[in-house]
């Protein structure tokens, strides 16, 4: 067993981070939405789009970047992703003998709102206005209690008879310390169906799905039920980014990762992924990367250990694409893995292109619930 008494409370993360992260490989999945990351060495830059997380540093430090702001957190600290954002990371503090060390839980809405909804007056902060504005990234220092409840969640990857019991109340505790600590007013946005981050993040998740279209903000403001200045306001408050921005930047996350699998087609990957012009795509892409598409991404191909995580993680992907009904399942194939337009798979299923985008979003939407333990 990974534990050792009488070590402070720093010291117990990382013994216990140390203990249970995969040889080689920088980040494991312990416990559905739970993972550790371990980092012998600093890193370059590597561009992602994230999840709501919240990430607890036991040892050396790293930095996130969203749109030319930096935020750097170390050992003590967490910081909370509160929505989809890209963002660069990487590792500024590490080595072979003190490692980066970290631990990343998702923070889902549903059990957010749970938590809310029973400890309700109690989870209200009255020092904090109800209509505050949420952040996208935030840091803070870690209390005592937090560490504790994290130390306790990561104890129970030892007894799987203890966690399938007890791994769920010690997660609840985990909310909770983030909930009532200086971070709670995001924390408690993220399980509030109707608070400005959940309707933002639900406009969000449809530029995420639609990326390769035009976007019309007068529609996406009318998905987060606002007007649309108050849209372009908070949508710019909490991304540091307008909507456009927003789009244009997954639009160059997704084509890097297109590279990485074909680095040799760099027109295919601007014209997949919206780009009519392929000038207009290298300048962007470079602006972002640093680097052309040619030159950026044969120094980037994944590793050996990479790969291996890859393929797991694919493996249980198409695990749960087979799970979708029918129709959706039909659709995601083709759309994914075919890349058939939505008029042919619309051709396909009989149905209308509108009809399409909604049994891809239904999918996508299922998808991500049902995977969100590898965020």
């Amino acid at each position: 067993m990974c534990f050792n008494q009488g070590m402070d409370d720093l010291a117990r993360r990382r013994e216990l981070i140390t203990c249970h992260a995969g040889g080689g490989v920088p980040r494991t999945f312990l416990l559905p939405g739970v993972s550790v990351i371990c980092s012998p060495t600093t890193t370059e830059p590597l561009s992602d789009v994230t999840e709501p997380t919240v990430a607890i540093v036991a040892q050396g430090a790293k930095e996130t970047a969203l749109n030319g702001r930096t935020y750097t957190y170390s050992a003590g600290q967490f910081v909370i992703t509160s929505l989809e954002l890209p963002v660069a990371g990487h590792v500024v503090l590490a080595s072979p003998d003190e490692p980066f060390l970290a631990v990343v839980l998702k923070l889902r809405a549903e059990k957010i709102a749970a938590l809310l909804l029973e400890t309700a007056p109690a989870a209200t902060d009255p020092s904090t206005p109800a209509d505050a504005m949420p952040t996208g990234i935030a840091v803070s220092d870690a209390s005592p209690a937090l560490l504790d409840a994290i130390g306790r969640l990561l104890a129970l990857v030892d007894t799987p008879r203890d966690a399938a019991a007890l791994a769920d109340g010690v997660e609840r505790e985990v909310l909770w310390r983030l909930i009532t600590g200086p971070q709670g007013a995001t924390v408690r946005q993220i399980g509030l169906a109707d608070s400005r981050l959940a309707l933002l993040g639900r406009a969000i998740r449809w530029i995420r799905g639609h990326y390769d279209e035009t976007l019309r903000v007068e529609e996406l403001a009318a998905l987060a039920t606002m007007s649309v200045s108050s849209f372009h306001r908070h949508f710019r408050a909490v991304t540091s980014m307008t909507p456009i921005q927003f789009q244009k930047q997954i639009r160059l996350h997704e084509a890097r990762m297109r590279l990485i699998a074909k680095p040799e087609d760099v027109a295919g990957a601007g014209f997949a992924v919206g780009y009519d012009s392929p000038s207009q795509f290298s300048r962007e892409y470079r602006r972002m990367f640093g680097a052309s598409p040619s030159r950026d991404v044969p120094d980037r191909r994944p590793t050996v250990e990479h790969r291996l995580v890859h393929r797991a993680r694919m493996d249980e992907v198409r695990r749960a694409v087979a799970t979708l009904p029918d129709k959706q399942r039909a659709a995601v194939l083709m759309h994914k893995y075919e890349e058939m337009e939505y008029a042919q798979i619309a051709a396909v299923l009989n149905c209308s292109e509108s009809a399409v985008k909604s049994l891809l979003f239904r999918a996508y939407e299922s998808l991500r619930m049902r995977l969100a333990h590898m965020a």
